[in-house]
């Protein structure tokens, strides 16, 4: 009888696309034959071989399909029976999908997780290749390649750039990136002799420490009463992050103010008065952003007891000049003393004595905001104060005024301590009187006429001040 081969394939499973098949035409005896390949049809050969195997280039679904194979030897050709018919099953190629916790920006010292995620409705127990870069396979037989966890630290850098690692899992875990991991991360999966698609490259950038940032809005100066938020925000990344909150270097337990990196006070109180900073975290293991930088919020109010008496009774100052300060309490309590918030920390107010502070020469560096405090940390009546080593200033009510009533500004000039005829005056830096005189009246004060205000002349300019109304 004509013998008949049997026709087999590897992988004898579903093939992809744009990997290749081997069809084995297997014959006893098995020498001396050529071999004939057929595909979809028998009515003409596809492939003659000198060997009983033939790779099938899978180019697309329409590879797939029945196959058949027979031998042939001699002259004239004595055939061999046709196979059975092997059905060749292809489906498209799956593409691979990196995905990067917590984020494709980190910082130094995270820990960082890669994710290789091939849908294939298929089996799926893939050998997964990690690529940096898109090198060559240089590390892939070097006992330096990841290990079965697909883990590498931080510390172990120099097998990282340009290394391609073939791993059994899904997750490759970075600990403790540092720059030398950034880079462009892509995958790879492989079943058998077939591979997946290749993903899109994921580039990972690793910064510096991350650096957190606080603003406020509206603004800082607040009267009892109003609504203020406080933004704490990572400089280049949103990601993952929760926020913690301190005011006056204390952590604020009251969580719920400070979700989603917004801290609200609704109403502010006076005790809500004092310098706050936040810090974000993200991952497992934490990992901390730096401290923000302080954002002091100064809420102002009516004081039944104790108000701080500024002399002389201005919030611009000439810097050579001499201020007092004192903090007068109508219960005839004791313990109250002058604090202020300068550009570099918080302090006792110099040259203190009992509950009154004397400067006796004014320099730049005392421009800052200045208070009462109490022996148990209470804050009253804050008002800033602003030193100006030009020669010109802005005259305006140090604290706080009351709507209805009347706001009167000047402008003055250091050598003759006397107000200037012609003026220019600016609320939040739009000219609101030209110069027709060194005096400006706001008469029936209202919210609306909160702002920066400053003046303007032909010897100089004076520095901003904040008016507020209460």
């Amino acid at each position: 009888l004509k013998p008949k081969p049997e026709l087999r394939s590897d992988p004898a499973g579903a093939a992809l696309t744009g990997n290749t098949v081997t069809l084995t035409c297997r014959m006893d005896p098995s020498t001396g034959w050529h071999f004939y390949w057929y595909k979809h049809t028998l009515n003409s050969e596809t492939k003659k071989t000198e060997t009983n195997s033939y790779r099938v280039k899978i180019d697309s679904v329409s590879d797939g399909g029945q196959y058949w194979c027979r031998a042939g030897r001699g002259n004239p050709v004595y055939y061999t029976q046709y196979s059975d018919a092997l059905w060749v099953n292809v489906t498209v190629t799956p593409k691979a999908v990196v995905t990067v916790r917590p984020d494709e920006r980190v910082f130094r010292g995270e820990t960082v997780t890669l994710r290789c995620d091939i849908k294939w409705g298929g089996d799926t127990e893939w050998t997964y290749r990690w690529e940096i870069e898109g090198t060559s396979n240089l590390y892939r037989n070097s006992a330096d390649r990841c290990t079965q966890e697909c883990s590498t630290s931080g510390t172990n850098n120099q097998t990282h750039r340009n290394a391609v690692s073939w791993c059994s899992t899904q997750e490759w875990n970075i600990s403790s990136v540092d720059h030398i991991h950034s880079g462009k991360y892509t995958c790879t999966g492989q079943k058998n002799t077939q591979c997946s698609q290749c993903s899109d490259a994921v580039t990972l950038t690793v910064s510096a420490e991350a650096q957190a940032a606080v603003r406020v809005s509206p603004q800082p100066w607040l009267n009892e009463g109003d609504s203020v938020t406080l933004i704490c925000e990572v400089t280049g990344s949103s990601t993952g992050w929760t926020f913690s909150w301190f005011r006056d270097d204390d952590h604020l337990s009251d969580s719920s103010r400070g979700a989603g990196g917004s801290y609200t006070l609704s109403p502010a109180a006076l005790q809500h008065t004092g310098v706050y900073t936040c810090r974000a975290e993200r991952g497992r293991p934490a990992y901390y952003t730096n401290y923000s930088n302080t954002q002091p919020l100064w809420i102002t109010g009516v004081s039944r007891s104790v108000s701080l008496v500024v002399s002389p009774s201005r919030s611009q100052h000439f810097s050579s000049d001499s201020l007092s300060l004192s903090c007068e309490d109508q219960s005839n309590s004791t313990g109250w003393t002058v604090r202020r918030y300068t550009d570099r920390n918080t302090e006792d107010c110099s040259k203190q004595t009992g509950s009154t502070c004397q400067i006796v020469s004014l320099s730049t560096s005392d421009t800052g905001v200045y208070w009462c405090q109490s022996e148990s940390g209470e804050k009253r009546h804050p008002l800033n104060i602003t030193v100006h080593d030009g020669d010109v200033i802005l005259v305006s009510s140090v604290d706080p005024v009351i709507e209805g009533d009347t706001l009167t500004l000047q402008c003055l000039h250091r050598s003759t301590n006397s107000t200037i005829l012609r003026a220019d005056f600016y609320k939040d830096g739009s000219l609101i009187q030209n110069q027709t005189t060194g005096e400006m009246n706001i008469t029936t004060v209202s919210k609306s006429h909160e702002g920066f205000y400053y003046c303007k002349t032909e010897r100089g300019q004076s520095l901003h001040s904040w008016i507020s109304v209460r």
